[in-house]
């Protein structure tokens, strides 16, 4: 008679043994960038840099993957290439890769058409001025959604919040930690977002079904921040939001492109069409030509390099630590600790939350915590549209908070203020992390 206690099977089905040592890689990725982040943001700051982008995430995990290659020297140099190769070569991986591409040319060529900027502007045209603050809110989750980038939707608005603020006597920070707010919120739910691509493609699931069961979890978190919003406006003053001079050529093709995402449309389909449209728009308003069509689709493209030479380090990196019998060590402590579907998806948000408060970006926190995720879902019967969305929430939920992440960072920045002076006002990020922990308490 086996009087073993049966452990998690990883996805593949090839149990391995437990080995601690195996996340050794990550211990040294963790050290080399949260310690350089630390010590440049906090005990040694470098003028004009920000001290989380002083160590090249790129580089750190080019030393972990080094870590990694020389554990486990019962395999051969040429077997762990192979081990490696194996993680690269998931088509999930793949997918995400090409669709990391596509919305880089999307997001280039939007912007040299001036999309961003005449959508924002064309919806702050319409904001009395007495709701300017829950309008903000508003804006930047519509933008957000839209662009697929909360850092861009952050970039645009909060010179505009600080502007508000500034002629209506309102708070700084609140106007600023509004924007934040909204910008998350988009950014969880967006279909072009890259969180949204790399949650729902290392689980195996369709967009649309992600974005279901992510709106339930997001949309009682942003009504109830509207509420806090709407009665801070009341009771607070008006400010005066200018003119903001748009094109409404220029904005149509990000409504088409969130009407066609929304209806569940193939995400390659989505964004050649929003590539097209946007490629007329500017053509026809003379912010493009052949030239500058091109150029702007190169930079966009040439801006999701990092993130796809991130992807394919962690790929191999996670490939060889589970080859190693690092996620079964990480499987056992969950099951020791955690039972049963709810303890599945607490355990699942726990790992997210702090791969992120670790890396400082949500995309990577995403990718690092994904496949142990996926082994989790599969040995508790989650359902795997639910680990997407817990991977994209609590991912996004960390990165709206955390003082020195990329959005806070670039949101104090611009609105010459201290990000500790906005976490106060980041109601969302708060009533998203409670609306998690109702969802999970619920399942």
């Amino acid at each position: 008679m086996n009087n073993e206690k049966p452990g998690i099977t990883p996805a593949d089905g090839n149990a391995k043994k437990a080995n601690g040592l195996a996340l050794m890689p990550i211990v040294v990725f963790l050290i080399l960038y949260l310690g350089s982040g630390i010590y440049f943001e906090y005990v040694h700051p470098v003028k004009g840099q920000m001290g989380f982008y002083i160590m090249s995430v790129v580089v750190a995990f080019s030393i972990a993957l080094a870590v990694a290659f020389l554990q486990n020297r019962s395999l051969s140099f040429d077997e762990k290439i192979h081990v490696c190769a194996r993680g690269i070569g998931d088509d999930n991986i793949t997918i995400m890769l090409f669709i990391f591409l596509a919305a880089g040319a999307f997001g280039g060529i939007a912007q040299q058409a001036g999309g961003a900027s005449s959508t924002a502007n064309l919806l702050l045209s319409i904001i009395p001025g007495q709701f300017a603050i829950p309008g903000l809110f508003l804006i930047a989750s519509l933008i957000s959604m839209a662009m697929g980038t909360s850092v861009g939707t952050i970039t645009i608005l909060v010179p505009i919040a600080s502007q508000a603020a500034a002629n209506g006597g309102l708070s700084l920070p609140l106007c600023v930690g509004t924007v934040v707010g909204g910008a998350m919120f988009g950014d969880n739910l967006s279909f072009i977002s890259d969180t949204t691509i790399a949650a729902t493609k290392t689980q195996g699931v369709r967009m649309k079904d992600k974005f279901r069961t992510n709106f339930l979890i997001a949309l009682p978190a942003a009504l109830i921040t509207l509420v806090i919003l709407l009665a801070l406006a009341l009771t607070g003053g008006s400010a005066a939001m200018g003119e903001y001079p748009f094109n409404l050529l220029q904005a149509v093709p990000y409504f088409i492109v969130l009407i066609l995402a929304l209806l569940g449309i193939n995400v390659f389909l989505v964004l050649g069409a929003g590539i097209l449209l946007f490629a007329a728009a500017g053509a026809a308003t003379g912010m493009l030509d052949y030239v500058s069509a091109f150029t702007s689709m190169g930079s966009g493209t040439s801006g999701m390099f990092e993130t796809m030479i991130v992807t394919i380090l962690v790929a191999s990196i996670g490939s060889l630590i589970k080859e190693n019998g690092g996620f079964e060590a990480i499987l056992q402590f969950i099951e020791h600790h955690f039972s049963g579907k709810r303890g599945g998806m607490l355990g699942i948000s726990l790992l997210t939350a702090m791969m992120d408060v670790a890396t400082a970006n949500n995309t990577v926190a995403i990718v690092m915590a994904a496949p142990i995720a996926k082994d989790i879902s599969r040995h508790y019967k989650i359902d795997p549209k639910v680990t997407a969305s817990l991977l994209d929430t609590c991912s996004c939920i960390m990165q709206g908070l955390i003082p020195y992440g990329a959005q806070l960072l670039i949101a104090s920045s611009l609105a010459g203020i201290s990000s500790l002076q906005i976490m106060p006002f980041l109601f969302y990020p708060y009533l998203l992390a409670a609306s998690v922990l109702i969802s999970i308490l619920r399942a």
